[in-house]
């Protein structure tokens, strides 16, 4: 073990950088700084050499310039031991840093405000800081490398117990979480020169759509080991990306048991499905998919229509609201099992009304998004899949009219609740819905004209003059057939089926309105 005589302390964060500098030089070490981390220590007293001093150069560009030098990189990198590496330092007058303590310039933060400017995002591309940060690592077996101040005290701890000494343990794990910083830290950069609405000289860099990127570096950080994944057997963790905004992942947890794996793949389902309105809107979530979802004037109601679309399968749900969560909303999800629930709000009394569930789980989520591009993965053998979320709607206007009959406006108004709620809904996606509240729904049948039938027949509610959205074409005209004795008034779906022709002469048989839209909707 290499004992630390000499450390380099250069930190954005300074959450309790004076007491770990403190401890160090209580033990001896000679502490080196920049700029406003030397400031912070040398108010508390500590004594401080600053690396202008080392280097002979002033900190030059506003700062952009410090410690690229080799007087710093040479003190990392130098190989104890190493006899020609040992006599070049000493003629360079380079001194060996056994310590640094490093964190980056807050870019994620930074790039997440919705108001930042392309030159404010690159003065917060730290340069310095990743250099020395991957040069200590690299030189773990002498030096040490602390990117994190929760790490500090454990360290002082064993600095202490050592006599000046960490283990090669220790250094080792350090170098890991070093690595990892530094490629999170980049991947977050190149996913933020990406973006497509970025302005460089008066122009958009990326004019129109922006193309998946040809290389997608993942930045993330594990945030809770979870009791287990799927199924009992299988491991699992849940981790967030630094620069993605709010969501679930991120979500504040303000009562229950803890959450599982399948809690909160349900409550991501609930909380993305009730952003598709303004209006007040309910979700109710099983397995991922919409057993129910309302909009309403005020969400007690919203909830109401929600739940009587299948109050079997509401029973131990997971709801999404997306508006704030009120007492008489409370009270009416209160009166069964409810297994969490995912709101923007909750005002005091709903709250005390929720905790008297001691099981039930309330996550808090602010605000939608926002942060880096967003793209869905999903693991495949050997590699990912990776698309742009599903975030297309259809105006009215752009509705075509393929039958005899054109819909009213009230079912142009059904048609587009259930279009929505049909791509939240595993393909095959059928929804019959009002134009305020789902009344059945099939899903992830292998057949067309079998979701149909289910949709039909887990209603709770009349059927007639309901709406149908279908999330891609009818290939045959049995499922307009079933929709039609079902009593279902007017159909949605995109269209493209070589039998369209006999699709549309199935609706035209009984009487009902359909339209295409052009888009398919499959949720695999």
């Amino acid at each position: 073990m290499v004992r630390v005589r000499r450390a380099l302390l250069s930190v954005s964060d300074k959450t309790g950088v004076a007491v770990f500098a403190a401890g160090l030089a209580g033990l001896g070490v000679e502490l080196v700084s920049t700029g406003g981390t030397a400031a912070v220590l040398r108010e508390a007293g500590l004594p401080v050499t600053d690396v202008s001093q080392v280097t002979g150069f002033p900190e030059l560009l506003d700062g952009r310039v410090k410690t690229l030098h080799p007087r710093i990189h040479g003190a990392l990198l130098g190989l104890r031991g190493h006899p020609e590496h040992a006599r070049q330092m000493a003629e360079a007058g380079i001194v060996p840093i056994d310590l640094v303590a490093v964190n980056l310039y807050p870019f994620a933060a930074s790039v997440a405000r919705a108001d930042v400017s392309l030159a404010e995002a690159l003065e917060q591309i730290d340069i310095g800081g990743p250099a020395m940060l991957r040069a200590a690592a690299k030189n773990f077996p002498a030096v040490a490398v602390v990117v994190d101040p929760a790490d500090y005290p454990a360290l002082l701890e064993q600095l202490r117990a050592a006599q000046g000494m960490l283990s090669s343990a220790t250094r080792l794990a350090l170098a890991r979480k070093a690595f990892a910083r530094s490629a999170g830290y980049d991947a977050q950069i190149a996913a933020y020169l990406e973006r497509g609405d970025l302005i460089v000289e008066g122009a958009r860099a990326m004019p129109g759509a922006p193309a998946l990127p040809a290389l997608l570096t993942l930045s993330l950080e594990k945030l809770q080991d979870l009791r287990y994944g799927e199924n009992p057997h299988q491991r699992a963790a849940l981790y967030r990306e630094p620069a993605a905004g709010d969501g679930i992942a991120t979500a504040q947890q303000l009562h229950g048991k803890e959450l599982s794996y399948n809690n909160l793949m349900d409550l991501h389902a609930a909380w993305e499905l009730v952003q598709e309105w303004t209006e007040p809107a309910v979700a109710i979530v099983k397995h991922t998919n919409p057993c129910g979802v309302a909009i309403a004037a005020d969400l007690a109601t919203a909830h109401s229509r929600a739940h009587d679309t299948d109050p079997v399968s509401a029973y131990g749900g997971i709801i999404g609201v997306n508006a704030p969560l009120d007492a008489a909303t409370a009270r009416a999800i209160s009166a069964t099992f409810v297994e969490a629930i995912v709101a923007p709000a909750y005002d005091e009394e709903a709250l005390a009304l929720l905790r008297a569930k001691k099981a039930l789980r309330l996550l808090l989520v602010r605000s939608r998004g926002g942060g880096l591009r967003r793209l869905e993965l999903r693991r495949v053998s050997g590699g990912f899949l990776v698309q742009e979320p599903d975030a297309v709607d259809v105006e009215p206007a752009l509705l075509r009219v393929v039958t005899r009959r054109a819909p009213t406006e009230r079912e142009v108004q059904a048609l587009r609740f259930a279009w929505r709620v049909a791509k939240h809904v595993t393909s095959n996606a059928i929804v019959l819905a009002t134009a305020e509240a789902t009344v059945g729904i099939g899903a992830g049948q292998m057949s067309r004209v079998d979701s149909v039938r289910l949709a039909c027949q887990k209603a709770r509610v009349p059927t007639r003059g309901t709406a149908l959205a279908s999330d891609a074409f009818f290939p045959f005209r049995d499922g307009v057939d079933a929709a039609a004795e079902a009593g279902v008034s007017a159909l949605i779906q995109p269209g493209g089926s070589v039998r369209d022709t006999e699709v549309i002469a199935a609706a035209d048989d009984h009487g009902l309105a359909m339209v295409f839209t052009g888009i398919r909707h499959f949720r695999h």
